[in-house]
């Protein structure tokens, strides 16, 4: 009788799991956002920035440390530059030696001057005495000759003194190369982010194009997550999208929709549930306003998975937010320095 009360005890727990089952899929309310509006699961992202030696060198210092807040131009770190230093003294002394070698060329232009001013001079006084019989035919052929020889003299003069310029032009070149490899040596933050890794450490060798820091960029801070067909459709570049993180489910991050991708796929990894994994989906990126990271950066934090959602545009406009979307927003919060402030 024991045994077959037991088998009846868990038969029954198996139909009442069975039906609390069947219950979930076919009668549970689904689990649906308002008409209206679209979302999808993603997480906050932000492009990283890789700072990298342009030259191969040694590295001298770096200034920062991982975690550590970065502003456009700030000083990360710096390349040796001993033996740049000494070719760029090498370079400003062979722009001197080729100044004096153009002031060695213009001497030889006015030589070559003096010298055909000369024999143009002694060709008019050959000139006068042919014609009275003093000097013959073949000693004023000579003498024109030599004017000549001093015209091309000069000619050849004059282009070694261009040729010495542009050699002093060359020299000019190679020492604003040198100079711009220098101030390449000192690695500025490109953008405005945080200090993810420190790929390198001072005394190290890198060679050309290699990495020295890790930045995560926070100038586009955005959420991507996946949209069915039908709700894509309705989202135009632009369109205002609120998005609520995990870590912070009372507060709403005001958003735009900046990409929405031109070809469907299927299966997208981020997508969770079973409905939306059959369906064709759509990549979609909102970004958040870079005036309110700007006012909020030390919240700013990448990675942080949250809920995307967007408006939908229908016949009569655009919906209103649900109250859960609308106060209080973020850019409404103190920025966390006036809050230490306060404190």
């Amino acid at each position: 009788m024991t045994r077959k009360f037991s088998v009846f005890l868990v038969l029954a727990v198996i139909a009442a799991f069975m039906g609390y089952a069947a219950w979930k899929v076919l009668l549970a309310p689904s689990d649906l956002p308002p008409e209206g509006f679209a979302r999808g699961n993603g997480r906050i992202e932000a492009d990283l920035i890789d700072v990298s030696a342009r030259l191969p060198g040694r590295v001298k210092t770096i200034t920062v440390r991982e975690g550590d807040l970065v502003k456009t131009g700030d000083v990360l770190a710096v390349m040796d530059t001993a033996e740049l230093e000494a070719q760029r003294q090498r370079s400003i002394a062979a722009i001197a030696s080729a100044k004096a070698a153009v002031a060695v060329a213009e001497a030889g232009v006015s030589q070559a001057e003096a010298k055909l001013a000369l024999a143009q001079s002694e060709v008019k006084r050959s000139e006068e005495l042919n014609r009275k019989g003093v000097v013959s035919q073949e000693a004023l052929d000579i003498k024109r000759t030599e004017v000549e020889s001093s015209q091309a003299a000069l000619a050849a003069a004059k282009a070694n003194v261009e040729a010495k310029k542009r050699a002093v032009e060359a020299e000019k070149a190679a020492l604003q190369q040198i100079e711009t490899q220098i101030a390449d040596s000192t690695l500025y933050a490109p953008a405005v982010g945080r200090v993810l890794y420190r790929l390198a450490q001072p005394g190290e060798v890198v060679g050309s194009g290699g990495k020295v820091l890790t930045l995560v960029s926070l100038e586009d801070v955005y959420m991507e997550f996946f949209l069915p067909a039908k709700a894509a459709a309705s989202v135009v570049i632009g369109d205002g999208a609120r998005i609520v993180v995990d870590v912070m489910p009372n507060i709403s991050i005001p958003a735009v929709v900046s990409f929405v991708a031109p070809q469907a796929q299927f299966t997208p990894k981020q997508v969770e549930t079973l409905e939306e994994r059959e369906s064709l989906m759509f990549r979609t990126r909102v970004r958040i306003p870079p005036e309110l990271i700007q006012n909020q950066i030390e919240r700013v934090k990448t990675g942080v998975r949250g809920v995307a959602w967007v408006r939908l545009s229908g016949p009569d406009g655009l919906p209103d937010w649900p109250k859960d979307l609308t106060p209080p927003l973020l850019k409404d919060l103190p920025a966390p320095a006036d809050e230490g402030a306060s404190n």
